[in-house]
């Protein structure tokens, strides 16, 4: 009888700790654009700096959200993307580095990497969104909650994005969504 207890309280706490410690899938840019060319997703690449606090509050808040865990890991291939980091990165046959990276700075401002400068991020942190070939669609910025993420998320999913041609028509999708990802 206490064997059985203690394998039914061991399969619990295992289960248990499997489902609170569900993360978002993390790969590089180049994996993922590997990886598209096996299954066809879009990216959707978090841009972010050492030093900014609302990239932490989104890395606690957001990411850790089981809905928007689920969501990107079933239709995206996510990409973590450190701004004023120092390593190289090749995209569409073209290397980007830091040429001013200083070690120094690693947890403080830096100099802005030159990918991040191609992707026209002015602000941390950046969501940036591509294609399933790769393409960039474009960078959204700021601090986004879970349900704030959950419409850029199904906007790209969905192409929703190329019907729009005017700030009014995205207007009239914002008014009209739903959102469904708790918190």
């Amino acid at each position: 009888m206490m064997k059985k207890i203690t394998i039914s309280l061991l399969f619990v706490i295992v289960f248990t700790t499997t489902a609170i410690a569900q993360e978002i899938n993390w790969v590089t840019l180049e994996e993922a654009v590997a990886l598209q060319k096996k299954e066809p997703k879009k990216i959707m690449m978090d841009v972010y700096t050492n030093w900014c606090g609302p990239c932490k509050m989104l890395d606690k808040n957001t990411f850790q959200n089981p809905d928007v865990v689920n969501y990107i890991n079933t239709n995206y291939y996510a990409v973590k993307f450190n701004a004023e980091g120092n390593s190289k990165v090749t995209y569409k046959d073209k290397t980007f580095s830091n040429p001013n990276y200083d070690p120094a700075k690693a947890n403080r401002r830096n100099s802005p990497h030159d990918f991040t400068r191609y992707l026209k991020v002015r602000a941390y942190p950046t969501m940036a969104f591509f294609d399933e070939e790769a393409n960039f669609i474009t960078p959204i910025s700021g601090y986004l909650k879970p349900q704030q993420l959950e419409l850029y998320l199904r906007l790209f999913k969905t192409d929703k994005y190329k019907e729009m041609k005017t700030q009014e028509q995205f207007n009239e999708y914002f008014k009209a969504f739903k959102p469904s990802f708790k918190g």
